[in-house]
C-alpha cells in the first residue's frame, strides 16, 4: 500500500490549472519557452553540467557559447532542448512506447556521440555511488521490451504521478543507453505528466541528494520514497504554473 499524502492535494490543484485552460497562442508560447530553459538546466545540473540557468538561456536562445565552459555542456544545452521540444508532438499521441523512449535519448545525445544515441548499450556499466548492478548488455533489449509491454496497463491502473515516477525507476533501473539514462527518464516522467495535463516538472539540482537516495530505495524495491519526492515536486509545478498562468493573464 503505498502512502501518498499530497495526492488529493494534486488532484484539486490540477483542477484548478484546468479551469483555466485553454490558454491563449501567446501564454502557451511563454510558458513553453520557460520550461525549456528550466527543464534543460535542471536536467543537466543534476548530472554535473555546470551552465547556470542564465547561461543555459543564452546557449539555448541565442545561440552563443559561454566562454570557459565545456563544449559538452553547451552540447547537453542544445540536445536536452530539442528533446524538449519533442516532448509536445509526443505529448498529443496519448501513448508512450519504446520508440519514443529511443527517440528521446537519439534528440538528447546525438550531438555527444553520434554512434551511441538512440542505441541499447553494448558493455556493462557501474553507476557510482549505489551498489547497485543494471542489467548486462545481452539482457537490455528483452528487458526494454517487457518493460514496454507493461506501459499501458499501468498507465491505466496507476494515478498520473505515480505512473511518471514509475516509468523514471523502469528506465533508470534498466540503464538502457551509456549515457545519457537519467535525463531520458526525466524527459520520458514530464512526458507522461504531460499527456494527463500536468504541467512541466522539475527536479531542481539542490535537491540532487535526495533524488539519488529516492533511487537508490527503488533499486531496493522500495518505491515509495521516490513517489513522495515526485508527487511533492508535482504540487510546487502545479502551483508555480497556476502563479504564471495568473500572471500571464492579468491586464
Amino acid at each position: 500500500m503505498i502512502h501518498d499524502d499530497k495526492i488529493e492535494q494534486i488532484n484539486y490543484l490540477q483542477r484548478q490549472i484546468n479551469q483555466l485552460r485553454p490558454l491563449d497562442r501567446d501564454a502557451l508560447l511563454q510558458l513553453r519557452k520557460y520550461y525549456r530553459i528550466g527543464l534543460t538546466y535542471s536536467s543537466n545540473a543534476l548530472e554535473g553540467n555546470t551552465l547556470t540557468e542564465s547561461e543555459t538561456k543564452v546557449v539555448i536562445e541565442d545561440g552563443l557559447t559561454v566562454s570557459g565552459k565545456p563544449l559538452r555542456d553547451h552540447l547537453e544545452a542544445i540536445g536536452h532542448s530539442e528533446a524538449f521540444d519533442t516532448l509536445y508532438e509526443l505529448s498529443k499521441s496519448g501513448t508512450i512506447d519504446e520508440e519514443a523512449i529511443v527517440n528521446l535519448h537519439r534528440l538528447f545525445y546525438f550531438r555527444i556521440d553520434a554512434d551511441n544515441a538512440g542505441s541499447y548499450r553494448t558493455r556493462p556499466v557501474i553507476i557510482t555511488g549505489t551498489n547497485y548492478v543494471p542489467p548486462p548488455p545481452s539482457k537490455i533489449f528483452t528487458t526494454m521490451k517487457t518493460f514496454c509491454a507493461q506501459i499501458p496497463q499501468q498507465k491505466e491502473t496507476l494515478h498520473p504521478v505515480h505512473f511518471a515516477a514509475w516509468l523514471h525507476i523502469q528506465l533508470a533501473t534498466i540503464h538502457p543507453f551509456i549515457d545519457g539514462n537519467g535525463r531520458t527518464a526525466r524527459l520520458l516522467m514530464n512526458l507522461a505528466l504531460m499527456q494527463f495535463g500536468h504541467p512541466i516538472t522539475i527536479i531542481p539540482p539542490m535537491l540532487r541528494s535526495d533524488y539519488i537516495a529516492a533511487l537508490q530505495a527503488s533499486n531496493s524495491g522500495d518505491n515509495e520514497p521516490f513517489n513522495n519526492l515526485l508527487s511533492n515536486m508535482v504540487w510546487e509545478a502545479q502551483r508555480e504554473y497556476l502563479r504564471l498562468v495568473k500572471s500571464l493573464q492579468e491586464s
